[in-house]
């Protein structure tokens, strides 16, 4: 007698797949005060002014069945009115497409625009529309963007970059550390490049005292100094045991990175400025960088980010992207090796949720896509806006 059995998969009807239209685009341009003017190496260097402003760039979508996402990219001191000019040049290419062919939609977008070519202000104005799309994508699946992704933890190292500046007086930085610390945020960075390096190493030891050896510390330069110089400062700065040393040479130098991080212990992080998945790929050709630090928005969103995730796995390497851990929470999330992600509160008021830190860890929210929506500040600080399609 022979036993026929069905499993319960096999009992389950399956309809056809429910595909859905992008019927409507806004962009908004908002411009977000800093209370305080910021400086780093590049202000004392002339290269800059201080920072008092960042501009951001808003992509809200809506489909035909009444499904939404929201994505943002971002530019400091110049390049925010850009980004915007650009997104409105090219944004109607994406009504009646379907928002689930993310990638398809991505080249289209960068060949509507292929004359000012695949980096800079032209695929960061596309970041935020791919940015959009993920969050969509995740919020239709009803899941968190890292688990969409496929998570490797639901909480991922942060440090804390906000309270180091070099305008601030370095008991305000000690300061800044103690509260840092006791707000759950696990590691502390501070500014570097002071044209008199003595008084960077002063700065430091400081802050290595003050919060102990048992806590991570990281060291920015912010690209400002020499080769002679980089070197002599890494050497300088074994001592401290730091996590990394950030952005020591320009960022394009990529064999002068290379140089320095083979002579010295302290890891070499560097990849903020880069503005695409090839300019990270010399970082990586060259083995400039034991720590690489992408930024979604900077590189033409999460559709390219996830590409060059996959290079910096494969050659090992440790991630900690910049800025915006609204978005890299869950990239970094859903990095196989473990990672950092940059906390800064600059953000907090463009939107209504906040995240949670607690144990020197970020933690991903449960909420479907990012887990973020527009608060009315950011509305009040919009200063202009551009709509495609009719809303559902």
């Amino acid at each position: 007698m022979v036993t026929t059995t069905r499993s319960a998969s096999a009992s389950v009807q399956h309809g056809e797949a429910t595909l859905d239209t992008l019927a409507w685009i806004k962009l908004s341009s908002v411009t977000l005060p800093l209370p305080t003017p910021i400086s780093d190496a590049k202000v004392l260097t002339g290269r800059q002014k201080p920072m008092t402003e960042v501009a951001f760039l808003f992509a809200e979508v809506a489909t035909a069945q009444g499904h939404e996402g929201i994505g943002f990219s971002y530019s400091k001191r110049a390049g925010g009115p850009a980004q915007f000019a650009h997104a409105k040049e090219v944004v109607d290419n994406l009504i009646g497409e379907d928002p689930s062919d993310i990638g398809r939609l991505w080249t289209k977008l960068v060949w509507a625009g292929a004359s000012v070519g695949r980096s800079g202000v032209a695929t960061q104005a596309i970041a935020a529309l791919d940015i959009a799309l993920w969050d969509l994508k995740a919020k239709r699946a009803g899941l968190p963007l890292a688990k969409l992704l496929g998570a490797h933890r639901d909480s991922v190292r942060c440090y804390n970059t906000s309270g180091g500046f070099l305008h601030t007086p370095t008991g305000e930085v000690l300061d800044n550390a103690t509260a840092s610390i006791a707000s759950g945020i696990g590691g502390i960075k501070i500014k570097v490049g002071h044209p008199d390096t003595r008084q960077d190493l002063r700065r430091l030891s400081a802050v290595r005292e003050h919060i102990g050896d048992d806590v991570p510390l990281m060291v920015d330069a912010n690209q400002q100094w020499d080769r002679p110089t980089a070197q002599r400062m890494g050497r300088a700065l074994e001592e401290f045991g730091l996590v990394w040393i950030e952005e020591p040479l320009d960022a394009y130098d990529a064999q002068g990175h290379a140089a320095l991080a083979a002579s010295l212990d302290t890891p070499v992080a560097t990849g903020e400025m880069l503005a695409s998945v090839a300019e990270h790929y010399e970082l990586i050709r060259h083995g400039a960088a034991d720590v690489i630090q992408p930024d979604a928005p900077r590189i033409g969103g999460i559709t390219q980010f996830l590409k060059l995730t996959a290079l910096a796995e494969h050659n090992n390497l440790q991630l900690a992207p910049h800025f915006a851990m609204e978005i890299h929470l869950h990239l970094a999330a859903a990095y196989p090796i473990e990672p950092w992600v940059e906390h800064f509160d600059w953000l907090e008021p463009l939107f209504n949720e906040r995240l949670t830190i607690r144990d020197g860890r970020m933690q991903v929210s449960s909420l479907p896509g990012l887990g973020v929506s527009l608060s009315e500040q950011a509305r009040a600080w919009t200063v202009a806006t551009h709509e495609v399609g009719t809303r559902p």
